[in-house]
């Protein structure tokens, strides 16, 4: 990687040559803020925040408040988004609604009025520099029987490249949890497979509670396991199987699923019950996609070699405080084969289909003859 493969011009931010795949950033949030206003004072709001105190424990949660508060700027305002994203040598981010805004919690009715305020609060986010961002949606995993309305209405109602869910949710009425395995999720597993639509797996609360509740273990533990337990539910119950075209991309690197398959591969021969899936749990990995966040250049190796550098993307988590401000400055550290960091880059986003349609036209090889990183 060589720094003179990088040039900002002052105003557009970095110019790249056309031969040059972009930069994608797929891992980057945003807050619409008309959500909050279409669920503020609701009874139940009050209820999901006491569970949320009482997962992450006081002292996280004052100092997350601060944070969030401190980050508005950047959730908010697009030039402080795009002034960023020059500085950090990102030509395109994948913009998603902060977690914060599943609102698993909501009643059917609405939790379609918040699919819908948050499809088209990205959406008008997207519209305002549709050559540097692409967006992706809510759908209400809570509601299995409403996620394919809200799915097509944010890719083509609203013009997003896929959506953006948890690892779980309660179920409607309180009732039996909704796992990635559920049945009641296959039609949306199929409409997604269909559309090409990226499902973006993103954790939100971690069901471990108040064992968490102290040292911020409820993210930095609790975010890897909820990836992995999530992760698994999809593999061992053949949503992979049944959907070979389905999209999905695991944040944080897919937790500690990717590099820790071998128990599971196990089990898979000497369980009967572990046996819905067609092939060992870790062939998987070869249909799955995962962001770089996983904050070592020695962890960022393993992840690679572990699932593959085409099923690697580029992410850092904007603007939070777990996520990183140097993406590919973390990419470089990792030295990887110059065509390996080139895909991670960007040439898998693009293959994905994360990408602006006017940024679109530049190539995506499987091996880009030149990698890039971060601006010094």
């Amino acid at each position: 990687m060589t720094d003179a493969a990088i040039a900002f011009d002052g105003s557009a931010g970095r110019s790249v040559a056309d031969s040059d795949p972009p930069v994608v950033d797929v891992h980057a949030h945003a807050i619409v803020g008309e959500v909050e206003a279409v669920v503020a004072g609701h009874p139940l709001l009050g209820a999901q925040q006491a569970l949320d105190l009482r997962r992450n424990g006081a002292e996280s949660s004052a100092v997350s408040g601060r944070m969030v508060r401190e980050r508005i700027p950047q959730l908010t305002d697009l030039d402080r988004r795009l002034a960023d994203m020059d500085a950090a040598g990102i030509d395109v981010q994948v913009v998603s609604p902060s977690p914060s805004q599943y609102h698993y919690w909501a009643d059917p009715e609405l939790a379609r009025t918040v699919y819908r305020v948050a499809n088209r609060g990205i959406g008008a986010l997207v519209e305002e520099e549709p050559g540097r961002l692409c967006g992706l949606g809510l759908v209400p995993l809570q509601h299995p029987h409403l996620m394919v309305e809200a799915l097509d209405d944010a890719v083509g109602g609203c013009g997003l490249v896929g959506v953006e869910i948890s690892s779980h949710a309660p179920g409607p009425a309180r009732n039996r949890t909704v796992e990635l395995s559920d049945a009641r999720l296959e039609p949306f597993w199929a409409r997604a497979a269909e559309l090409g639509a990226v499902v973006f797996l993103h954790p939100f609360g971690c069901t471990l509670d108040e064992r968490l509740d102290r040292y911020y273990l409820a993210n930095t533990v609790g975010q890897p396991v909820e990836n992995a337990v999530a992760l698994s539910h999809l593999i061992f119950a053949g949503v992979l199987d049944r959907h070979p075209d389905l999209r999905v991309v695991a944040a944080h690197g897919g937790g500690y699923l990717p590099t820790y398959l071998a128990r599971s591969d196990h089990a898979w021969v000497v369980r009967p019950e572990a046996r819905d899936c067609q092939e060992a749990p870790s062939s998987y990995l070869r249909r799955l996609w995962f962001d770089s966040l996983v904050h070592s250049a020695d962890g960022l190796r393993a992840l690679v070699a572990a699932v593959g550098a085409d099923r690697v993307l580029l992410g850092s988590d904007y603007p939070f405080d777990m996520g990183v401000e140097d993406p590919l400055a973390r990419l470089a550290a990792a030295d990887l084969p110059s065509a390996d960091a080139s895909a991670v880059a960007g040439g898998n986003a693009g293959r994905l289909g994360l990408v602006p349609a006017r940024t679109a036209a530049r190539p995506f090889p499987d091996a880009a003859p030149t990698a890039r990183t971060a601006h010094a």
